[in-house]
């Protein structure tokens, strides 16, 4: 066992070696959540839940997948509101995004199918691909041309389909990715050919119309395939769910989805709290614009303080550019009340080792203004 150590001191050395936290953080200002929205933090809106949840809506297991469960009503609910919000064909619930992302595309990519995504989506995107047993090619970041080149090799090469797959937001730069180019890509390779694959994990309830995610906002919406949408982020729950454009599409996924078959289903209570939380979001306009407020203010200063351009964003990185600085700096940021966790290899690229600041509307402006002090006064 004793070359599992060493692997180990190998991660300690390069500063790559990561614990599982305790709750030192607790009274520190929070910029590492993913409660965009300050759901999570609304105790009056979940003790109003918890009141008025009765029956079924309580119980603490579903007790079997879902294709097996006793209970399907609250899902069935949920599913049908998000397929009418999403203007699709039919939705479907995950138990994460992780889930979502590892089990559809194995289940998409039929024979002859081709994989083309952006360089930096996300792990379970990643992990995906390689359960898929199908080609694929990574696409420099949010650079269409390269999209459509790779896309237009692989279907000379034979492929009958290519699923291009993107986040709408990206988790560690904030930056969106070019939906209506993609969009564009679709239409010239023939819209037979190619599946849009979007992942709205980091827009969903923040972006959009009445925060539904980028692909909402698109006056070509419907040549969106699948949209993925996250509930652990934004909506301060936990799951995910698939939106469909096609139901013959959706069908397939229940019946050939690995991660949905041979999953227990979420809790009642997790999909009813859920579909509360997605319903207060719709109406929180004005949390939206003071997060997009918050995310101005924010990267205007990490540009002045670094030199580095930043896109506006509920997410902004600091790049730092080496793991150890990284762990020094946040190490510093929390002895002086604020929480900001560093973001190391293997989840970024080697040299752009960052600290990730994830901001929530329940802040403050005065909370980024005295970060933004603080970071100053550090890095001087």
């Amino acid at each position: 066992m004793s070359s599992y150590r060493q692997l180990l001191d190998t991660l300690a050395a390069g500063g790559n070696l990561r614990r599982l936290p305790d709750d030192a953080s607790a009274g520190l200002v929070d910029l590492s959540s993913n409660d965009y929205l300050g759901i999570g933090a609304n105790e009056a809106l979940m003790e109003h839940f918890l009141s008025h949840a009765s029956g079924r809506e309580r119980l603490l297991t579903s007790a079997a997948s879902r294709l097996l469960a006793a209970v399907q009503t609250p899902y069935h609910a949920l599913e049908q509101r998000l397929a009418a919000l999403t203007g699709t064909a039919r939705a479907v619930l995950f138990n994460s995004g992780y889930h979502a992302n590892s089990g559809l595309l194995p289940a998409l990519a039929t024979a002859g199918t081709h994989i083309v995504a952006d360089r930096l989506v996300h792990a379970s995107i990643i992990d995906g691909m390689r359960l898929a047993g199908v080609p694929f090619a990574r696409a420099r970041h949010n650079d269409a041309a390269h999209l459509e080149r790779l896309t237009r090799r692989a279907l000379d090469a034979g492929a009958t389909r290519v699923i291009i797959v993107v986040e709408s937001v990206y988790s560690m730069d904030g930056d969106r990715a070019p939906l209506e180019e993609i969009i564009d890509i679709k239409e010239r390779a023939g819209s037979d050919r190619v599946m849009i694959y979007v992942d709205e994990a980091h827009a969903l309830g923040v972006l959009g119309p009445q925060g539904l995610g980028l692909v909402a906002a698109s006056p070509r919406r419907a040549m969106v395939d699948v949209i993925i949408g996250t509930f652990g982020k934004a909506l301060a729950s936990m799951g995910a769910f698939a939106a469909f454009a096609d139901a013959d599409v959706a069908e397939w996924a229940v019946n050939s989805a690995r991660s949905l078959i041979f999953s227990t289903a979420l809790p009642p209570v997790n999909v009813a709290w859920t579909a509360a939380a997605l319903e207060h979001s719709l109406g929180m306009d004005a949390e939206r614009r003071h997060l997009a407020r918050l995310g101005k203010i924010l990267a205007e200063g990490v540009a002045d303080i670094t030199g580095n351009a930043v896109e506006p964003s509920h997410i902004v990185p600091i790049i730092v550019g080496d793991a150890a600085r990284a762990v020094a700096l946040s190490r510093q940021l929390a002895e002086r009340g604020f929480k900001v966790l560093p973001i190391r290899t293997p989840t970024v690229p080697p040299g752009t080792e960052r600290l990730r600041v994830s901001l929530s509307a329940a802040l403050a402006e005065g909370d980024i203004t005295r970060f933004l002090s603080t970071l100053n006064d550090l890095t001087k």
